[in-house]
Protein backbone atom coordinates (compact mmCIF):
# COMPACT_ATOMS: atom_id res chain seq x y z
CA UNK A 1 0.00 0.00 0.00
CA UNK A 2 1.39 3.34 -1.02
CA UNK A 3 1.19 6.09 1.56
CA UNK A 4 1.06 9.72 0.50
CA UNK A 5 3.39 12.27 1.98
CA UNK A 6 0.51 13.63 3.93
CA UNK A 7 0.47 10.41 5.95
CA UNK A 8 4.21 10.55 6.82
CA UNK A 9 5.17 11.17 10.44
CA UNK A 10 5.86 14.77 11.46
CA UNK A 11 9.61 14.17 12.01
CA UNK A 12 10.11 13.02 8.42
CA UNK A 13 8.31 16.05 7.12
CA UNK A 14 10.66 18.32 9.08
CA UNK A 15 13.75 16.56 7.72
CA UNK A 16 12.86 17.03 4.04
CA UNK A 17 13.75 20.75 3.78
CA UNK A 18 17.11 20.21 5.55
CA UNK A 19 18.07 17.40 3.15
CA UNK A 20 17.10 19.49 0.13
CA UNK A 21 19.15 22.44 1.35
CA UNK A 22 22.22 20.27 1.93
CA UNK A 23 22.02 18.83 -1.58
CA UNK A 24 21.74 22.33 -3.05
CA UNK A 25 24.73 23.65 -1.17
CA UNK A 26 26.84 20.65 -2.12
CA UNK A 27 26.06 21.12 -5.77
CA UNK A 28 26.91 24.83 -5.72
CA UNK A 29 30.21 24.63 -3.77
CA UNK A 30 33.25 25.72 -5.80
CA UNK A 31 36.89 26.02 -4.78
CA UNK A 32 38.20 29.62 -4.53
CA UNK A 33 41.38 30.32 -6.50
CA UNK A 34 44.52 30.94 -4.36
CA UNK A 35 45.33 34.61 -3.52
CA UNK A 36 48.17 36.12 -5.47
CA UNK A 37 50.38 38.74 -3.81
CA UNK A 38 50.91 41.80 -5.93
CA UNK A 39 53.67 44.31 -5.21
CA UNK A 40 52.85 48.01 -4.99
CA UNK A 41 53.99 50.27 -7.85
CA UNK A 42 56.89 51.37 -5.64
CA UNK A 43 59.25 48.70 -4.38
CA UNK A 44 59.62 47.94 -0.68
CA UNK A 45 63.08 49.50 -0.77
CA UNK A 46 61.74 52.76 -2.23
CA UNK A 47 58.94 52.83 0.37
CA UNK A 48 61.45 52.40 3.20
CA UNK A 49 63.62 55.24 1.86
CA UNK A 50 60.55 57.50 1.53
CA UNK A 51 59.45 56.74 5.10
CA UNK A 52 62.90 57.55 6.48
CA UNK A 53 62.99 60.81 4.51
CA UNK A 54 59.56 61.80 5.84
CA UNK A 55 60.48 61.17 9.46
CA UNK A 56 64.03 62.61 9.28
CA UNK A 57 64.46 66.07 10.84
CA UNK A 58 64.78 68.98 8.45
CA UNK A 59 68.34 70.28 7.97
CA UNK A 60 69.01 73.38 10.06
CA UNK A 61 68.86 76.71 8.27
CA UNK A 62 72.27 78.32 7.75
CA UNK A 63 73.08 80.68 10.62
CA UNK A 64 75.48 83.56 10.24
CA UNK A 65 77.85 83.42 13.19
CA UNK A 66 78.01 86.25 15.71
CA UNK A 67 81.25 87.15 17.47
CA UNK A 68 80.89 86.77 21.21
CA UNK A 69 83.26 86.76 24.19
CA UNK A 70 83.04 85.55 27.78
CA UNK A 71 83.71 88.09 30.51
CA UNK A 72 83.41 87.70 34.28
CA UNK A 73 81.63 84.49 35.34
CA UNK A 74 81.67 83.97 39.13
CA UNK A 75 80.08 81.90 41.86
CA UNK A 76 77.97 84.20 44.04
CA UNK A 77 76.50 81.43 46.23
CA UNK A 78 77.84 80.20 49.55
CA UNK A 79 78.42 76.74 48.13
CA UNK A 80 82.07 75.86 47.52
CA UNK A 81 83.44 79.09 49.01
CA UNK A 82 85.66 79.52 52.04
CA UNK A 83 87.86 82.10 53.69
CA UNK A 84 90.93 80.48 52.14
CA UNK A 85 89.70 80.96 48.57
CA UNK A 86 89.62 84.21 46.67
CA UNK A 87 87.99 84.99 43.33
CA UNK A 88 90.98 83.53 41.47
CA UNK A 89 90.32 80.16 43.09
CA UNK A 90 86.62 80.02 42.23
CA UNK A 91 86.07 76.46 41.01
CA UNK A 92 82.32 76.70 40.39
CA UNK A 93 82.68 80.01 38.57
CA UNK A 94 85.34 78.51 36.30
CA UNK A 95 83.15 75.46 35.71
CA UNK A 96 80.22 77.64 34.61
CA UNK A 97 82.53 79.68 32.33
CA UNK A 98 83.98 76.53 30.74
CA UNK A 99 80.53 75.04 30.18
CA UNK A 100 79.30 78.30 28.65
CA UNK A 101 82.28 78.43 26.29
CA UNK A 102 81.82 74.77 25.31
CA UNK A 103 78.07 75.07 24.74
CA UNK A 104 78.38 78.28 22.72
CA UNK A 105 81.13 76.79 20.54
CA UNK A 106 79.30 73.51 19.94
CA UNK A 107 76.12 75.35 18.93
CA UNK A 108 77.83 76.44 15.70
CA UNK A 109 76.18 79.88 15.88
CA UNK A 110 79.08 81.86 17.36
CA UNK A 111 82.71 82.71 17.05
CA UNK A 112 83.73 82.47 20.71
CA UNK A 113 86.69 84.49 22.02
CA UNK A 114 88.40 84.03 25.37
CA UNK A 115 88.54 86.91 27.83
CA UNK A 116 88.81 85.36 31.34
CA UNK A 117 92.18 83.79 30.46
CA UNK A 118 93.40 86.74 28.38
CA UNK A 119 96.39 87.24 30.71
CA UNK A 120 97.58 83.69 29.95
CA UNK A 121 97.26 84.36 26.22
CA UNK A 122 99.24 87.59 26.50
CA UNK A 123 101.98 85.85 28.49
CA UNK A 124 102.18 83.12 25.84
CA UNK A 125 102.48 85.67 23.02
CA UNK A 126 105.36 87.34 24.87
CA UNK A 127 107.16 84.03 25.25
CA UNK A 128 106.97 83.41 21.52
CA UNK A 129 107.71 87.07 20.70
CA UNK A 130 104.51 87.34 18.69
CA UNK A 131 101.92 90.09 18.61
CA UNK A 132 98.36 89.28 19.57
CA UNK A 133 95.72 90.45 17.16
CA UNK A 134 92.69 90.88 19.39
CA UNK A 135 89.39 90.93 17.51
CA UNK A 136 86.39 93.00 18.49
CA UNK A 137 83.17 91.16 19.28
CA UNK A 138 79.47 91.86 18.90
CA UNK A 139 78.73 91.26 22.60
CA UNK A 140 80.33 90.29 25.88
CA UNK A 141 78.71 87.78 28.25
CA UNK A 142 78.90 88.59 31.96
CA UNK A 143 77.16 86.58 34.67
CA UNK A 144 77.30 84.45 37.76
CA UNK A 145 75.99 81.35 39.47
CA UNK A 146 73.31 82.83 41.76
CA UNK A 147 71.56 79.74 43.17
CA UNK A 148 72.97 76.32 43.90
CA UNK A 149 72.08 73.63 46.40
CA UNK A 150 70.95 70.11 47.16
CA UNK A 151 68.08 68.53 49.03
CA UNK A 152 66.91 65.03 49.88
CA UNK A 153 63.26 64.04 49.63
CA UNK A 154 61.82 60.78 50.93
CA UNK A 155 58.61 58.86 51.48
CA UNK A 156 57.99 56.02 53.92
CA UNK A 157 55.17 53.49 53.88
CA UNK A 158 54.26 50.40 55.85
CA UNK A 159 56.44 48.12 53.73
CA UNK A 160 58.22 50.47 51.30
CA UNK A 161 60.29 53.65 51.28
CA UNK A 162 61.95 55.89 48.71
CA UNK A 163 64.71 58.49 48.75
CA UNK A 164 65.32 61.18 46.12
CA UNK A 165 68.43 63.35 45.86
CA UNK A 166 67.93 66.65 43.99
CA UNK A 167 70.51 69.22 42.86
CA UNK A 168 69.41 72.66 41.62
CA UNK A 169 71.36 75.44 39.90
CA UNK A 170 70.54 78.84 38.44
CA UNK A 171 72.76 81.24 36.51
CA UNK A 172 72.08 84.87 35.58
CA UNK A 173 73.80 86.29 32.49
CA UNK A 174 73.63 89.49 30.48
CA UNK A 175 74.84 90.67 27.09
CA UNK A 176 76.90 93.86 27.05
CA UNK A 177 77.65 96.07 24.05
CA UNK A 178 81.44 96.39 23.99
CA UNK A 179 81.32 99.80 22.32
CA UNK A 180 79.11 101.51 24.90
CA UNK A 181 79.10 99.18 27.93
CA UNK A 182 75.30 99.03 27.69
CA UNK A 183 73.73 95.79 28.99
CA UNK A 184 71.07 95.30 26.32
CA UNK A 185 69.77 91.86 27.35
CA UNK A 186 69.60 89.82 30.56
CA UNK A 187 68.26 86.34 31.19
CA UNK A 188 68.51 83.33 33.50
CA UNK A 189 68.91 79.60 33.13
CA UNK A 190 67.80 77.03 35.69
CA UNK A 191 68.64 73.34 35.82
CA UNK A 192 67.81 70.38 38.00
CA UNK A 193 69.13 66.83 38.28
CA UNK A 194 67.96 64.03 40.54
CA UNK A 195 68.36 60.36 41.38
CA UNK A 196 65.93 58.12 43.25
CA UNK A 197 66.22 54.86 45.20
CA UNK A 198 63.44 52.65 46.59
CA UNK A 199 63.12 49.58 48.78
CA UNK A 200 60.37 47.18 49.86
CA UNK A 201 60.62 45.14 53.08
CA UNK A 202 64.18 46.44 53.31
CA UNK A 203 65.11 45.07 49.87
CA UNK A 204 65.87 47.29 46.90
CA UNK A 205 68.38 49.76 45.51
CA UNK A 206 70.62 51.78 47.80
CA UNK A 207 72.76 54.78 46.92
CA UNK A 208 75.04 57.19 48.76
CA UNK A 209 75.87 60.79 47.97
CA UNK A 210 75.97 61.37 44.18
CA UNK A 211 78.37 64.21 43.39
CA UNK A 212 77.68 64.11 39.65
CA UNK A 213 74.23 65.62 40.21
CA UNK A 214 75.87 69.00 40.86
CA UNK A 215 77.57 68.97 37.47
CA UNK A 216 74.40 67.84 35.67
CA UNK A 217 72.31 70.61 37.28
CA UNK A 218 74.84 73.30 36.27
CA UNK A 219 75.05 71.88 32.74
CA UNK A 220 71.24 72.02 32.36
CA UNK A 221 71.16 75.61 33.65
CA UNK A 222 73.87 76.65 31.17
CA UNK A 223 72.04 74.97 28.28
CA UNK A 224 68.82 76.83 29.05
CA UNK A 225 70.62 80.18 29.32
CA UNK A 226 72.43 79.65 25.99
CA UNK A 227 69.15 78.86 24.22
CA UNK A 228 67.69 82.15 25.43
CA UNK A 229 70.83 84.06 24.46
CA UNK A 230 70.68 82.55 20.97
CA UNK A 231 67.20 83.95 20.30
CA UNK A 232 68.37 87.43 21.25
CA UNK A 233 71.64 87.34 19.29
CA UNK A 234 69.95 86.04 16.13
CA UNK A 235 67.56 89.00 16.20
CA UNK A 236 70.45 91.48 15.98
CA UNK A 237 71.70 92.45 12.50
CA UNK A 238 74.68 90.53 11.15
CA UNK A 239 77.20 92.29 8.95
CA UNK A 240 80.57 91.90 7.29
CA UNK A 241 82.80 94.08 5.14
CA UNK A 242 84.22 94.23 1.63
CA UNK A 243 87.77 92.95 1.26
CA UNK A 244 88.27 93.99 -2.37
CA UNK A 245 86.18 95.28 -5.26
CA UNK A 246 86.99 94.17 -8.83
CA UNK A 247 84.12 95.51 -10.88
CA UNK A 248 81.38 92.87 -10.84
CA UNK A 249 83.48 90.61 -8.62
CA UNK A 250 83.41 91.53 -4.92
CA UNK A 251 85.32 89.77 -2.15
CA UNK A 252 83.70 89.89 1.32
CA UNK A 253 84.82 88.64 4.73
CA UNK A 254 83.46 85.32 5.99
CA UNK A 255 82.83 81.94 4.39
CA UNK A 256 81.11 78.61 4.84
CA UNK A 257 82.33 78.17 8.43
CA UNK A 258 80.53 81.39 9.32
CA UNK A 259 77.33 80.33 7.58
CA UNK A 260 77.87 82.08 4.23
CA UNK A 261 76.84 79.64 1.50
CA UNK A 262 76.83 79.85 -2.32
CA UNK A 263 73.57 81.34 -3.59
CA UNK A 264 72.98 83.58 -0.57
CA UNK A 265 72.14 87.22 -1.28
CA UNK A 266 73.54 90.24 0.54
CA UNK A 267 72.96 93.97 0.36
CA UNK A 268 75.75 96.56 0.40
CA UNK A 269 74.97 99.63 2.46
CA UNK A 270 76.70 102.84 3.39
CA UNK A 271 77.67 103.23 7.03
CA UNK A 272 75.25 105.63 8.63
CA UNK A 273 76.56 108.86 10.07
CA UNK A 274 77.16 108.86 13.84
CA UNK A 275 75.69 111.74 15.79
CA UNK A 276 75.56 112.38 19.53
CA UNK A 277 72.14 112.19 21.12
CA UNK A 278 71.33 115.06 23.51
CA UNK A 279 68.90 112.75 25.31
CA UNK A 280 71.30 109.96 26.33
CA UNK A 281 74.69 111.53 25.59
CA UNK A 282 75.67 108.52 23.49
CA UNK A 283 76.39 108.19 19.78
CA UNK A 284 73.49 107.26 17.53
CA UNK A 285 74.13 105.74 14.10
CA UNK A 286 71.77 107.04 11.45
CA UNK A 287 70.43 104.51 8.93
CA UNK A 288 72.60 103.88 5.87
CA UNK A 289 71.35 103.51 2.32
CA UNK A 290 71.45 100.52 0.02
CA UNK A 291 73.81 100.90 -2.94
CA UNK A 292 74.17 97.38 -4.39
CA UNK A 293 73.27 93.70 -4.06
CA UNK A 294 75.51 90.65 -4.17
CA UNK A 295 75.10 86.90 -4.72
CA UNK A 296 77.73 84.58 -3.22
CA UNK A 297 79.43 82.25 -5.70
CA UNK A 298 82.16 80.51 -3.66
CA UNK A 299 84.24 80.68 -0.49
CA UNK A 300 87.92 80.31 0.37
CA UNK A 301 90.10 80.14 3.49
CA UNK A 302 91.22 77.59 6.09
CA UNK A 303 89.56 78.72 9.33
CA UNK A 304 86.74 80.83 10.74
CA UNK A 305 88.92 83.93 10.95
CA UNK A 306 90.71 83.89 7.57
CA UNK A 307 87.72 82.95 5.40
CA UNK A 308 86.37 85.03 2.56
CA UNK A 309 83.75 84.71 -0.16
CA UNK A 310 83.55 85.69 -3.81
CA UNK A 311 80.27 87.39 -4.73
CA UNK A 312 78.93 88.78 -8.00
CA UNK A 313 77.23 92.15 -8.30
CA UNK A 314 73.56 91.59 -9.22
CA UNK A 315 72.19 95.12 -8.75
CA UNK A 316 73.52 98.64 -8.27
CA UNK A 317 77.12 99.79 -8.52
CA UNK A 318 80.13 100.36 -6.26
CA UNK A 319 81.89 102.65 -8.71
CA UNK A 320 83.30 105.75 -7.06
CA UNK A 321 82.52 104.53 -3.52
CA UNK A 322 85.05 103.98 -0.73
CA UNK A 323 84.58 100.29 0.08
CA UNK A 324 86.14 100.75 3.52
CA UNK A 325 83.08 102.79 4.47
CA UNK A 326 80.55 100.19 3.28
CA UNK A 327 78.98 97.29 5.19
CA UNK A 328 77.49 94.06 3.87
CA UNK A 329 74.33 92.68 5.46
CA UNK A 330 72.08 89.75 4.70
CA UNK A 331 69.49 90.74 2.11
CA UNK A 332 66.06 91.13 3.69
CA UNK A 333 64.39 91.50 0.33
CA UNK A 334 63.80 95.27 0.47
CA UNK A 335 65.47 98.05 -1.46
Amino acid sequence: MIRSWKNLPDKRLLALPVIALSIGLTGCAVQSPPLQQREAPQSLKDQTIAQKAATAPAPPAPSLKRKIALGRITNETNYGRSLLRDQQGDPLGKQVADLLSKTLTESGAYLVFERPDISSLIAESRLTNSRMNLIGVDALIIGSLTEFGRKTLGESGFVSSSKRQVAFAKIDVRLVDTNTGHAFFATSGAGEASTETASTFGFGSRAGYDGTLNDAAIRNAVSEAVNRLANQMQSRPWQTFILRNEGNRVYIGGGTRQGILPGMNFVVMTQGEKVRSPQTGSEVTLPGRSVARLRVESSFGDSDLDEGSLALLTDGSLQGLDVSKLVVRQDGGTK
